[in-house]
């Protein structure tokens, strides 16, 4: 029997197997064929999706919008100031009312909790597109952009510099550990992973035959490293008062050109975007005023050198996307 998750919501990975993974990342190499070659897939049409944003996102509204309309669907944006969730009516009643209007709910914000309950009470798929903890959407188009790079990542290490324990880490070890790829999470220990997630992540390594490494250590993250993966060093919603202290325990870890010549020759280099690598934007300049730094958790020549990936990887964003409305509401 082939897989079938339609009517599932998509809130982690460790909620889908490592062939539901295969499946989506298969059906979503599919889409992207099919819009390259101009080829209409208005498979979902009358159907209808609400994007709920109480963080605001480039790459995910787009992502959303573009394939929701290519599959024929129509959409609604919400954003804090169009929604009374939370403030005038409880999540539940919210999550009650959109799941009797739309066929399917997308969440990007805070707690992991909010998104769980959204599918708890809505009735509908509901897809998360960033909680504090995870960020499942992201990793089905990072490893898309490395199986585009390299076939089959089995055996492959990719390594996260930064700060482990945030959402993108926290996602790329689950879907290391559930697809056979050794993940390394390099970065300073008070900014390693939860212990939990750790041993969950460890459970399905020794299914699928990867490795997770945690270390410290610059140069053992980087030797061997087919991908190096990096993120901004503080997140959305985190406070502006925390960029010293976080520049001081990050900065050992940038990603530069020191740091990619020992990895793998044949190394690419990722990025989830927004990335500071520059100083052309505000953020970018008010820390070269206050730090001198030129760049932060990359710099400019990595960030544009021949190794780097990170737009295709954002333009597939918009096809796992796509491949996880689909198979959902199909």
């Amino acid at each position: 029997m082939g897989v079938n998750v339609r009517g599932r919501s998509f809130l982690t990975l460790l909620d889908y197997s490592p062939e539901e993974i295969r499946y989506l990342l298969d059906l979503a190499k599919e889409f992207k064929r099919m819009k390259h070659a101009g080829t209409l897939h208005e498979y979902l049409r009358g159907k209808q999706v609400v994007l709920l944003f109480e963080k605001t996102s480039t790459r995910t509204r787009c992502a959303f919008e573009v394939a929701a309309r290519d599959l024929g669907m129509g959409v609604t944006f919400l954003d804090p100031a169009s929604s009374q969730m939370g403030k005038k009516e409880s999540l539940a009643d919210t999550a009650k009312v959109l799941g009797r209007m739309f066929d399917g709910i997308e969440y990007r914000g805070f707690g992991q909790a909010i998104v769980e309950d959204l599918a708890k009470y809505s009735g509908v798929p509901v897809w998360n597109g960033l909680t504090d903890e995870f960020h499942p959407t992201q990793m089905l188009a990072d490893i898309l952009t490395c199986e585009e790079e390299f076939g089959d990542m089995r055996g492959r290490k990719l390594t996260f510099f930064g700060d482990a324990r945030n959402n993108v880490a926290n996602s790329l070890m689950v879907v290391c550990a559930k697809l056979g790829i050794n993940f390394c999470a390099c970065g300073p220990k008070e900014l390693m992973p939860a212990k939990e997630l750790v041993e969950k992540c460890q459970e399905a390594a020794k299914a699928s035959g990867a490795q997770i490494i945690l270390t410290d250590d610059i140069r053992e993250g980087a030797q061997g490293a087919d991908v190096l993966y990096t993120d901004i060093w503080l997140s959305m919603g985190e406070p502006a008062q925390l960029w010293e202290s976080r520049i001081k325990l990050l900065r050992p870890y940038q990603v530069n050109a020191e740091v990619m010549k020992m990895a793998k020759p044949s190394a690419i280099f990722l990025h989830c975007l927004p990335s500071f690598h520059d100083r052309e934007t505000t953020i970018g300049e008010e820390i070269y005023q206050k730090f001198g730094l030129e760049a932060m958790e990359v710099t400019n020549d990595v960030f544009l050198g021949p190794q780097a990936r990170q737009f295709d990887e954002a333009e597939n964003r918009m096809h796992t996307i796509k491949a996880v409305m689909y198979a959902t509401l199909k």
